[in-house]
C-alpha cells in the first residue's frame, strides 16, 4: 500500500532537496542513455547490478553526482531496470522509458533501510533522510506498516513524502454482493447500472480559478516570446512566478479529480461483487485531430475540447484503480469489448443508431420501444456483457431480467433492415 503526506522541510533542507531533485532526473537520463547506446551498438542489455559500478566511479569523480545518497542513485537505477521490464512485458501497457525534462516533478527516492520515521504527536511525525537529516511531515494517517520505500517528490502544492508500506493484508474473500455495469462518459462522469442517476464529477476548477488558469497562461505565453527575444530565452523572476502560480492552480485540479475518482472506485468495489467496464483504448480515443496552419483541418478545437473532457474525467486511472481494489474488497473486474454499447437495446439486444439520434441522451429502442437514458442503457448492456464473459461464478442477489445480448466483436452487429421482396 502507499501512504503519501505532506512534508515541511526547513529552508536548507529544501535547497538540498530540489539540488537532489535535479540530480536525479540527470542520473536518469544519463544511466537511460547509456543503456540505449549499448543495446544500439553492442546488442548488449545493462542493469543496474553493473550500472551501480560506473555510479561509485562517478561518486569519485563527480562532486553534484557525491551530493547525492548513495541509496537514492542506487534506487534510482533499480527504478529504471522495472520500467524496462514493464516494457519488455507485453501485458504491461508501458511504452519505452522516456528521458525526463526540466520541468518534471522533482522526484529522490530512498530504500525503506535509508530511512527511518518517529512520531512526535497525534498529528505530526519526523522522517529521517540521509545527509539531510530530519525532515517533518503531517502524520494525516497511521501509516500501518513496514516501510519498504521512500520518496520525497514536489509538486505545485510543495513537498511530500510517501512511503511503500508492506501492510501484511490480504485480499478478501468473494463478497457476494450485487453485480452492476459502470458507463464512464463526459457528461455523466459514472452511471451505475444499479441506480437511477448519474454520478458527476464536481468541476474540478471553480468559475474565479478557470478564468485566473487562462489569464496565468497568456500572461506565461507573453512572457516566454519576451525571454526569447530579449533575454536569449533565460527565465525572468516573474517568469518562473508566473509558472509556479500555474503549478498551483493545476496541483489543485488534478487532487480534486483524484479524490473523487477515488471514492468512486471504493465505493464501487466495497459494494458490488461483480464490476463491468468498457476496454477503452483511452489513447485512440483522445488522438488529435488533423490539420496545421498551412491545412487546417475540419472541427479541430472542438475535438481538442472534447479529448480535454474525456482525459478529465480519467477513464485509465479509474480502470487501475478498480483493477487492486476490486482484488482487495473481494469483488471481480470485467472488461468488455465496448462496440456498439451505446447503440444496443439493454431489453431487446437490437443494435441500430437510429435508437439514438444525434447521441443524445435518450434511447428508444426503434423495435421493442424501450425508453430510457442513453448512459444508463449502455451500463445495463455492460453488466449484461461482463456476466456473460467472467460473471458466471458470481452469486448475484440483484434479479434481472434474462436479455439478448448480440454478438460484440469487430464485426459490425448492425442489424440491417430487409426492403420488401419485389415481385
Amino acid at each position: 500500500m502507499g501512504r503519501k503526506y505532506r512534508a515541511y522541510p526547513t529552508e536548507a533542507q529544501d535547497q538540498i532537496l530540489t539540488g537532489w531533485g535535479h540530480t536525479v532526473r540527470a542520473l536518469w537520463n544519463v544511466a537511460l542513455e547509456q543503456r540505449a547506446y549499448l543495446w544500439k551498438q553492442r546488442r548488449y542489455s545493462l542493469r543496474s547490478a553493473e550500472q551501480c559500478t560506473y555510479l561509485t566511479a562517478a561518486r569519485r569523480e563527480l562532486n553534484w553526482v557525491n551530493d547525492l545518497p548513495a541509496q537514492a542513485g542506487q534506487q534510482v537505477l533499480r527504478q529504471l531496470d522495472r520500467a524496462y521490464d514493464n516494457f519488455w512485458n507485453p501485458r504491461h501497457p508501458a511504452g519505452y522509458p522516456m528521458r525526463k525534462r526540466r520541468g518534471h516533478r522533482l522526484s529522490v527516492p530512498f530504500p525503506g533501510q535509508a530511512v527511518e520515521v518517529r512520531r512526535l504527536n497525534r498529528k505530526w511525525a519526523e522522517v529521517r533522510l540521509p545527509k539531510s537529516g530530519w525532515l517533518r511531515f503531517r502524520l494525516s494517517r497511521a501509516i500501518g506498516g513496514t516501510i519498504r520505500n521512500a520518496t520525497v517528490s514536489r509538486d505545485g502544492n510543495g513537498w511530500h513524502i510517501s512511503f511503500g508500506v508492506h501492510t501484511g493484508r490480504k485480499p478478501d474473500a468473494p463478497n457476494g454482493k450485487p453485480a452492476c455495469g459502470v458507463d464512464f462518459g463526459v457528461a455523466a462522469s459514472a452511471y451505475v447500472s444499479t441506480e437511477s442517476a448519474a454520478r458527476r464529477m464536481p468541476p474540478s476548477l471553480t468559475d474565479k480559478e478557470t478564468k485566473r488558469l487562462r489569464a496565468l497562461e497568456q500572461r506565461k505565453a507573453r512572457q516566454l516570446s519576451y525571454a526569447k527575444k530579449h533575454q536569449g530565452g533565460k527565465y525572468s523572476r516573474r517568469l518562473r512566478t508566473t509558472i509556479a502560480q500555474i503549478a498551483k492552480l493545476t496541483t489543485r485540479r488534478a487532487n480534486r479529480r483524484r479524490d473523487f475518482t477515488h471514492k468512486l472506485t471504493t465505493d464501487l468495489a466495497k459494494n458490488h461483487g461483480l464490476i463491468g467496464i468498457e476496454d477503452l483504448r483511452v489513447k485512440n480515443l483522445t488522438a488529435t485531430a488533423k490539420g496545421s496552419a498551412e491545412v487546417p483541418g475540419r472541427n479541430v478545437r472542438q475535438k481538442a475540447a472534447l479529448n480535454r473532457s474525456v482525459l478529465d474525467n480519467t477513464p485509465g486511472e479509474r480502470r487501475r484503480q478498480l483493477e487492486y481494489k476490486a482484488h482487495m474488497y473481494g469483488s471481480v473486474l470485467v472488461a468488455v469489448p465496448p462496440f456498439h454499447t451505446s447503440q444496443t437495446c439493454a431489453a431487446c439486444g437490437l443494435v441500430d443508431p437510429e435508437s439514438r439520434k444525434g447521441c443524445g441522451r435518450l434511447f428508444i429502442c426503434v423495435r421493442c420501444g424501450h425508453e430510457d437514458d442513453a448512459d444508463h442503457n449502455a451500463s445495463v448492456e455492460i453488466e449484461a456483457r461482463a456476466r456473460r464473459t467472467g460473471g458466471s461464478d458470481i452469486n448475484s442477489t440483484r434479479s434481472t431480467r434474462a436479455v439478448q445480448v448480440p454478438a460484440v466483436g469487430r464485426r459490425r452487429t448492425r442489424e440491417a433492415r430487409k426492403p420488401a421482396h419485389a415481385g
